[in-house]
């Protein structure tokens, strides 16, 4: 079988996260809206030890925490309530982009910040940008096509005391960059369960309060009143407990799974380097769990078909891969047709098995 190497896409369930799901699905199984007995109050234990475990990755408070299905759905409350002037770059994800072209839609202006050729937006774009009447900044943590780090905290501090809001999509950084996120000028993070080895279906938006207020999210769903009213709807307690040990999980290991991820990069492309790839992404800013490559003169999809019994890999995010369409991200960072053409994206974790290195450039000479 394919070594898997597109845990940008999803990653596999750890055992451990597993078995906490299990208990909460076949044995703990209460609503924990239930309010007349013990079931429902161990699910509601449950739930709120979660939100302190995901809070604790990010410095926050277990109150800042709000369950959602995941990053797409955090990305749009984080945005779809935004009246006023905004500020996003043309390399966000397009849970973010298509918000925020809804805004433009509603009458809102977006300024859209260029990332310089390495794949990064510079903080003083961001601080240059700012008026008045801005609202929001929205700049992700990493970028999911080329695994390149924004310099979020960078931004934050640009920002200032400007009364914008900076909300900042970390489905490919949440639990694995710690510290950027700990900055407290990001006021709204968005986090996915999948992207950490936890089930798909959950996720978060993270509210922080400054100066004693929160962002005005305004709810996309009305009915029930959970999540405070942000987010109604029965709690998928054994979702939410899964994603809860995963993110404990993610804090304590996160060190040992960044050497483990450094270490299999260094392996990988010192394996490919008989086909002299270029790096798509300043790899000096690039997280250790995604390189994005072009082989001189191979289409990406050339490339997946001849590594397809070798390794599974995508030619960029996976939620547009069905459009065939050269990347708006690596466009952006002003790449040659040629380079797009033949982008693809090798993504793994600390639980990866390494490929057959030998025989992947074999199948494309």
């Amino acid at each position: 079988m394919a070594a898997y190497l597109d845990c940008a896409a999803t990653t596999p369930i750890d055992p451990r996260v597993r078995d906490e799901v299990l208990f909460y699905l076949e044995e703990e199984f209460g609503n924990a809206g239930s309010r007349t007995h013990e079931y429902g109050r161990r699910a509601r234990t449950a739930v709120e030890a979660a939100r302190d475990r995901v809070a604790a990755v990010v410095g926050a408070s277990r109150g800042d925490v709000f369950f959602t299905s995941g990053a797409t759905e955090s990305n749009n409350l984080a945005i779809l309530g935004i009246h006023g002037h905004v500020i996003t770059s043309r390399i966000e994800h397009h849970a973010v982009l298509e918000p925020i072209c809804e805004l433009e839609r509603r009458g809102c202006d977006v300024t859209w910040l260029d990332p310089e050729p390495g794949g990064w937006i510079e903080p003083l774009a961001a601080r240059d940008a700012l008026r008045p009447d801005t609202r929001l900044v929205s700049i992700m943590q990493v970028n999911n096509e080329t695994g390149v780090k924004q310099p979020v905290a960078d931004i934050a501090d640009a920002l200032g005391d400007h009364s914008a809001f900076f909300h900042v999509d970390a489905a490919q950084g949440f639990g694995k960059d710690i510290a950027s996120l700990r900055h407290p000028r990001i006021d709204m993070i968005s986090a996915s369960g999948h992207k950490i080895h936890a089930p798909k279906g959950v996720g978060a938006l993270i509210l922080r309060r400054r100066n004693g207020d929160r962002p005005p999210v305004k709810p996309l769903l009305f009915g029930g009143g959970q999540e405070r009213g942000v987010r109604p709807g029965t709690l998928p307690v054994h979702l939410i407990a899964g994603f809860g040990k995963a993110a404990e999980l993610a804090l304590a290991e996160w060190q040992q799974r960044d050497q483990c991820c450094r270490a299999f990069r260094d392996t990988l492309l010192e394996g490919l380097c008989p086909l002299a790839p270029a790096i798509n992404g300043d790899p000096e800013r690039s997280m250790p769990h995604i390189v994005n490559l072009s082989i001189r003169g191979m289409d990406a999809e050339s490339v997946i078909d001849a590594w397809r019994d070798l390794a599974a890999i995508s030619d960029g995010a996976a939620c547009t891969s069905a459009s065939y369409t050269c990347s708006h991200v690596l466009s952006a960072m002003g790449l040659s047709e040629e380079r797009k053409a033949g982008a693809v994206r090798l993504s793994w974790s600390h639980l990866s098995a390494m490929p057959d290195l030998a025989a992947m450039v074999a199948a494309v000479r």
